[in-house]
């Protein structure tokens, strides 16, 4: 082949569309963990505040007749501190930092026990089907947590759907493999229980889809929702070691996709055991706790109902407490990680000469410095924050007689 003397070029050309859609998905992905953490910081902070407000509130409630003048505002205080312990717990699930109760269960069961309630939801106008998986798969999520996700997708897709039409629920085993998964960052490939919303709404552009999951962040009127159903979505599924995916157009409805571990594991029947309804007895309690009100707080309403405390500020402090206290001591109430030493250090030194020492953790939040202080969900009797007075003695009591 002649070139008459003119030099030769080559050209490659590479379709860069792949490698940007990751791009965009890894900075969505950063983008998300650092708001979660921020959110979550804020939540943990907010839930110590909280505890003391709700709890004070009550006391005063329980000793104000209701036709006297300061009720009614009480009543605003007290119910106010618990929308806002409501929304802390949502910031908790976007950002990761809930304690679950993870068991074993069937999806299908789950999507079956709410349909009912479901059906309220949505209205008369908007039909919906269930086209669940003949062959159930098991996966460990927290029951109310997964029932959460089910109902704020459900909401969300009738937001969506102002005219009515269909709206599918349906659940399937999916097989993911290394190229499933470049769409589902934080999943490994294999067996999945796949829960998919699909509704024949509005649909979405796709700037819109890319924020669907930021906390308050909302395409609805003011005043219309708080903007964190889908984020708490997010965080919980995240949480539970899921993935979801999001496919939209604008004019042709969307599909939330979740994708949850399936577990080879049997479903274990419920424990239907109930605390005993015998009256406290007097037992000796260690409360550490670094907040001084909420440390005051729960020693005012534990003593109210008989109990011994023993009362420390600091890890130190308690274990010189306990090492002055001749008698038993029948149940530690530990925050989890304080200034020193972490609950779980205290429960494991004080165990050592007190082996039938009961413990009872609690903190505002649940995060992998928690889990890096050696506490399980399967093994942790928690406590988690905000908490009313009856709440506390209610599960000091379920503790005790466990």
């Amino acid at each position: 082949m002649q070139w008459e003397g003119r030099p030769a070029t080559l050209a490659t050309m590479v379709d860069m569309t792949a490698h940007r859609e990751l791009e965009e998905r890894f900075r969505q992905a950063q983008k998300m963990e650092a708001i979660g953490q921020l959110a979550g910081g804020i939540a943990h902070d907010f839930n110590n505040l909280l505890t003391v407000i709700i709890g004070r509130s009550h006391l005063l409630l329980t000793s104000v007749p209701p036709e006297h003048a300061t009720y009614r505002n009480l009543t605003l205080i007290h119910d106010t501190a618990q929308r806002a312990a409501a929304l802390t717990t949502q910031l908790l699930a976007f950002g990761r930092r809930q304690l679950l109760q993870p068991k074993v269960l069937i999806l299908n069961e789950i999507v079956q026990g709410l349909e009912s309630l479901l059906r309220r939801l949505i209205g008369e106008d908007i039909r919906l089907t269930t086209r669940l998986d003949p062959f159930p798969g098991r996966i460990k999520a927290d029951p109310s947590q997964l029932e959460q996700v089910i109902v704020n997708l459900v909401v969300n897709a009738r937001d969506a759907m102002p005219a009515g039409g269909p709206l599918t629920i349906l659940t399937t085993i999916a097989e993911l493999a290394e190229t499933d998964i470049l769409a589902l960052p934080g999943i490994r490939p294999g067996t999945y229980v796949m829960l998919a919303v699909t509704d024949s709404g509005t649909g979405m552009d796709e700037a819109t889809r890319l924020r669907i999951f930021e906390p308050f962040f909302t395409t609805k009127e003011a005043g219309k929702g708080t903007g964190l159903g889908l984020s708490t979505v997010w965080g919980i599924v995240h949480q539970s070691g899921g993935a979801i995916q999001v496919q939209s157009r604008v004019g042709e409805g969307t599909t939330f996709s979740v994708y949850l571990p399936w577990v080879d594991e049997e479903v274990r029947p419920e424990d239907t055991r109930t605390p005993s309804s015998l009256p406290e007895r007097g037992e000796t309690i260690l409360l550490i706790e670094d907040d001084s009100e909420l440390r005051r707080l729960a020693q005012e309403v534990l003593e109210a109902r008989g109990y011994r405390i023993l009362v420390a500020g600091l890890p130190s402090e308690a274990l010189e407490i306990a090492a002055a206290h001749s008698g038993p001591i029948h149940l530690l109430l530990t925050d989890v990680v304080m200034p020193g030493a972490s609950g779980r250090q205290i429960a494991d030194r004080l165990s050592v000469t007190r082996p039938e020492m009961k413990v009872l953790y609690m903190s505002g939040y649940m995060e992998d410095t928690v889990l890096r202080h050696g506490i399980s969900e399967q093994e942790l009797a928690f406590l988690p924050k905000p908490f009313a007075p009856d709440t506390l003695a209610r599960k000091v009591r379920e503790v005790l007689d466990g």
